[in-house]
């Protein structure tokens, strides 16, 4: 499947991330000059949710690119994961390339495809989606155009 994307200068996406973090008092980011191939890392998110590692191979991977300004693409780096979740180094690392968890990140990108989500994250909220990175007050509105009410 072919991945279309608009032409964007990385400095844009650098300064609105970095305004983005800094409105959720988060400084310490660091935005990647360049977007990441992840098909990879979502393999062995796979392989990590097999053994109930997830969320915890998710925050690694999620720091790990944001703060530490690791390559998610990178053997070296996708090794470190998988020890500091738990997980079997060589296991893990052989997930990446395996035919079985790439189909599966494969197919669970065509079904994202065919109800049409572009982008992650994707919020769907009643008949409205919203998508990527967005303020806390716009999903809250969204979430009140879907019919949700406060629980405060």
């Amino acid at each position: 499947m072919a991945q279309i994307f608009q032409t964007v200068r990385m400095s844009d996406i650098q300064e609105y991330m970095e305004r983005f973090a800094a409105s959720f008092g988060v400084y310490d980011i660091r935005v990647p000059e360049r977007l990441p191939n992840t098909r990879r890392a979502l393999a062995m998110a796979e392989f990590a949710r097999e053994y109930g590692k997830l969320n915890i191979f998710r925050d690694l991977a999620m720091q790990a690119h944001w703060k530490d300004g690791k390559d998610l693409e990178s053997d070296r780096d996708l090794s470190e994961l998988a020890t500091r979740a738990g997980l079997n180094q060589d296991a893990a690392l052989g997930a990446v390339s395996s035919p079985d968890y790439l189909h599966r990140v494969d197919a669970l990108r065509a079904e994202a495809y065919d109800i049409s989500i572009t982008g992650i994250p994707t919020f769907i909220i009643g008949n409205q989606r919203v998508v990527g990175c967005q303020p806390y007050d716009l999903l809250a509105d969204a979430a009140r155009n879907g019919g949700a009410s406060p629980k405060y």
